[in-house]
């Protein structure tokens, strides 16, 4: 389920959270762009649907914004302007539907809505834990090359001495590489 922020004029509001309604966990609701970037300061949201034209902008920039804040943004537009719209705005991955919605379509989004987040979850893990291989072996080549230069060893002993401290200590090759490399630092 997804947290929704629904901006757009009041008397929208209730019918386009009945449209999501399946989707939603939690919704909140706000008039102006302003409001709208106020909460979205405060309030982790998963998608903002912003029914366009806002009161006090378009709302095309707080589509831009909600993106750049790491929610998905639905823009809602009349048929003239979709066209205009979505070539400039679904390279940042702003979903431009036309109004009215259609129930089906607004099921459609949030399926893909739901799915791009968890896809995008996944490889944010993916990415931390290939940041955080990519650390050690830094720290291990870097520990290798210490012992290479000061203690005169190969690169295949130099690892074998890290691994064998890692097993005495019970500790990390990360941590003996950085111990290592503290070591020669001082």
């Amino acid at each position: 389920m997804l947290s929704v922020l629904i901006v757009g004029q009041t008397q929208h509001q209730e019918s386009l959270k009945a449209l999501f309604a399946a989707n939603i966990s939690r919704v909140s609701c706000c008039q102006t762009a302003g409001e709208a970037r106020r909460l979205m300061s405060r309030t982790e949201f998963d998608c903002v649907v912003i029914n366009a034209p806002l009161t006090d902008e378009f709302g095309r920039d707080l589509a831009l914004k909600a993106i750049d804040l790491g929610a998905e943004a639905i823009l809602l537009c009349r048929a003239n302007q979709r066209d205009q719209l979505a070539a400039g705005l679904e390279q940042y991955g702003v979903f431009v539907l036309v109004k009215p919605l259609a129930r089906q379509l607004a099921a459609f989004s949030m399926g893909l809505i739901r799915t791009s987040r968890y896809r995008m979850k996944a490889l944010r893990e993916e990415n931390k834990r290939m940041k955080k291989r990519l650390e050690e072996a830094r720290v291990l080549t870097q520990a290798k090359c210490c012992l290479a230069r000061y203690q005169q060893l190969s690169e295949e002993q130099a690892h074998r001495l890290i691994e064998k401290r890692a097993m005495d200590e019970r500790i990390s090759i990360k941590e003996v590489a950085q111990k290592i490399v503290a070591g020669f630092e001082e």
